[in-house]
């Protein structure tokens, strides 16, 4: 599968994975800002997100395998592979699995466990969306309104919308098959995988997703990991504290 992606400034190489439900448009500030300190960016979107093609198979066996041909493609190797969410499940099983692409691993607000699902009120909402009598993102925010009340997520959920043609929106992302794939989404990373190079976990200081019990968790399989905590974040600390992200980031990858 031929992934889509932004590609910024020249370096070393740098690859973002974004969320579930998210998309590369979600880093195009923060990857700006990385390839202005002379990385090479690439924003890739995952398949079923954003503009990459859509399939009915959707686990982290096969967006592990999209992202090795895109290093291929692209002639990649020696990375920098930093995912937030359910792209830090794809970069930990990547790197697990292809440690010689990878020179370092960031990994933000996600732990190698398993996760319950716990997306249905947010995937109820984008369900509900019925583009047949929407015909604006505010009418179609009104109605995600219903399912989720935070503004904040609302707005990162209705990037998604596009004009599919004149009058008709439509969301970018493979809804059916998102949903019913969701319980993948949560896997664990598989028992004996372990990566040995230097490896940077994040975590918002408002998130639950990486707790006290999760470090010997992290540390069974990336031996030399480190944790840092974004302050006045939560799950989407890039988002929400930016900068502190920013800095942290740099920091490591210096």
């Amino acid at each position: 599968m031929q992934l889509h992606s932004n590609i910024l400034g020249e370096g070393k190489p740098f690859v973002i994975l974004h969320g579930f439900l998210g998309m590369s448009d979600n880093w195009k500030t923060l990857g700006k800002k990385f390839s202005e300190a002379n990385y090479e960016v690439h924003l890739v979107d995952q398949r079923n997100h954003g503009r990459s093609p859509h399939s009915d198979d959707f686990n982290y066996e096969v967006l592990v395998d999209d992202l090795k041909h895109y290093c291929i493609e692209h002639g990649l190797k020696d990375i920098i592979l930093l995912g937030h969410s359910m792209g830090g499940k794809t970069a930990m099983l990547f790197a697990t699995t292809y440690p010689e692409y990878v020179s370092k691993l960031l990994v933000a607000d996600i732990s190698p466990r398993f996760y319950p699902t716990h997306h249905d009120a947010i995937l109820k909402g984008l369900k509900s969306l019925d583009f047949e009598v929407l015909t604006s993102r505010g009418a179609a925010d009104e109605q995600m309104e219903h399912y989720v009340p935070d503004f904040g997520t609302r707005q990162f959920l209705l990037k998604n919308l596009y004009w599919k043609e004149k009058g008709k929106l439509a969301l970018r992302m493979n809804l059916d098959v998102l949903t019913n794939q969701i319980d993948n989404v949560g896997e664990a990373l598989p028992v004996h995988s372990k990566f040995e190079k230097n490896t940077l976990f994040l975590r918002g200081d408002k998130s639950d997703y990486i707790g006290p019990q999760d470090e010997s968790i992290i540390t069974s399989h990336f031996v030399n990991a480190s944790i840092v905590t974004i302050p006045n974040a939560g799950h989407w600390l890039h988002a929400e504290n930016p900068n502190a992200f920013y800095d942290a980031v740099i920091q490591f990858i210096k």
